[in-house]
């Protein structure tokens, strides 16, 4: 196993309270600095999720989106800015998180995930984030993932609902033994409040922060379902299908 890269001083000053964290101390929080972590989409939820992983110190941060900045994203995108519109958005990502943290390498990938560059974007990460509002590049996401043998954290919302699940591969099953294709129904635009984006998106980060560290217990094969609207919370243990086509 590698050695774990160490710690600045000014480092052990900007996480010295999250080092006080039970589980955690300097080594859990050099086990943050050497990972690396893809986010598929990186809005309203992956937005925050790389907003959060950048501020625990995570070593590296690869993001995938592609487009411009659109007037309806500023509900929820916290990593745009107004003046930002119709530009593209992997820009002003890219910036505000180096304007947070600039020890996090940043990655910026102004395209987003599809059966063609999963792979490659896979690859280049040790954990996987999915935050994607299309179930064309959730499916291709999982698939390279499953394949790779990396850990994915999926996170969804809708309206005012919102879910987490983690799949591990060879431990739990995967997003296609219960998404085995597109839904017929869903499409690219739906109702989102950002503080549903965000609470999703705050899980996931400490889904990936656990994951890393080893801290507490992760949603390694059950899904956290969220109704925002009564606040009701549940976990669900998810399906391992073995004739599942990826990951069975």
């Amino acid at each position: 196993m590698p050695e774990l890269p160490s710690l600045t001083d000014p480092e052990r000053a900007i996480y010295a309270w999250q080092m006080w964290v039970p589980g955690v101390g300097e080594e859990g929080q050099r086990k943050l600095k050497a990972a690396s972590v893809l986010i598929s989409r990186v809005g309203g939820l992956g937005g925050l999720v790389a907003l959060e992983l950048a501020a625990a110190g995570v070593g590296k941060l690869v993001l995938a989106h592609g487009g411009d900045l659109q007037p309806s994203d500023l509900n929820r995108q916290l990593l745009q800015t107004h003046d930002h519109i119709g530009k593209p958005r992997m820009d002003s990502i890219v910036r505000r998180l180096q304007e947070l943290n600039p020890r996090c390498e940043i990655v910026g990938v102004a395209e987003n995930v599809s059966p063609d560059n999963a792979d490659a974007l896979v690859a280049q990460a040790d954990l996987i984030v999915d935050a994607a509002p299309l179930f064309q590049e959730r499916l291709a996401l999982n698939a390279a993932a499953m394949r790779a043998g990396k850990p994915m954290v999926e996170c969804s919302m809708h309206t005012l609902e919102a879910s987490v699940t983690t799949f591990v591969p060879g431990k739990t099953g995967c997003l296609a033994c219960y998404v085995p294709e597109v839904p017929p129904t869903w499409r690219r635009q739906f109702p989102v409040f950002g503080a549903v984006s965000g609470t999703a998106a705050c899980i996931g980060a400490l889904e990936i922060i656990k994951l890393i560290t080893g801290i507490g217990e992760t949603l390694c094969g059950e899904m956290l379902s969220m109704d925002l609207s009564t606040m009701q919370f549940r976990k669900v243990r998810l399906p391992k299908h073995g004739d599942c086509a990826v990951c069975g």
